[in-house]
């Protein structure tokens, strides 16, 4: 499991990427601020907000950098391209200005994870198993009872989201900020649209279940699910 460090003060930024984050399988410790995060264990990956109450982002990386090489990504909202240049010149290997998406995050830690050759496999669960529906991470690939669903990139990620913590009701909010990105202003029955062909491709209505007003979530079928899903391939 990946671990990181997230040197963040604002609870309300705290908190939800955190929560986004454990969705992707990555375990967040967290810091709020920079005496804190020079004397704490580092994990995988540092995630460093530059505005900090007591030491300036800029130089608690530069400190970081003097200890270990563990990769650093800032998160701020300065947009100044001079803070971005030194961030980097000082030893970041990315930077990301606020306000960003979870998966755009958890994709540039994948891509920071391979320059610098982290111990970071993969940022996400590489399997989930429930029942005969298994969901690969690896190759973004989802079977039943072992033949290819043929989805959509946005059908998959919306299951990959529900399979997370099957059972468990996700709101409708955040499966269009998660799966849509933030601030979506798309058609109002686009995620009704979305679920509608999930669960024919699935084959049995009854994997995802709708709590009117308030959000879905996957079940799987007693019986085990098995219809003719539309949409599979092979």
């Amino acid at each position: 499991m990946v671990r990181v460090l997230l040197v963040e003060d604002d609870e309300s930024i705290a908190e939800p990427l955190a929560d986004g984050l454990r969705r992707y399988g990555i375990t967040t410790d967290r810091v709020t601020t920079g005496a804190e995060a020079l004397s704490a264990p580092l994990g995988d990956f540092v995630l460093l907000d530059l505005g900090l109450p007591d030491i300036d982002g800029i130089d608690v990386c530069r400190r970081l950098r003097q200890v270990s090489d563990v990769p650093i990504i800032m998160l701020t909202a300065r947009g100044d391209e001079t803070d971005r240049v030194l961030g980097l010149e000082i030893g970041a290997d990315d930077y990301l200005p606020k306000p960003f998406s979870t998966r755009e995050l958890v994709a540039r830690m994948r891509a920071v994870g391979r320059r610098t050759r982290a111990a970071v496999r993969e940022v996400a669960v590489p399997e989930n198993r429930l029942g005969p529906l298994t969901i690969d991470e690896r190759t973004r690939q989802a079977r039943l009872a072992g033949a290819p669903l043929a989805l959509t990139p946005k059908e998959y990620h919306l299951l990959t989201l529900l399979a997370a913590d099957p059972g468990a009701v996700v709101d409708r909010r955040r499966i269009l900020e998660t799966v849509w990105e933030p601030n979506f202003f798309g058609r109002g029955k686009t995620l009704d649209f979305h679920v509608a062909t999930l669960r024919r491709k699935l084959g049995d209505p009854r994997w995802i279940e709708n709590r009117r007003g308030v959000g879905f979530r996957l079940v799987v079928p007693t019986d085990g699910g098995y219809g003719p899903p539309a949409g599979r391939t092979g």
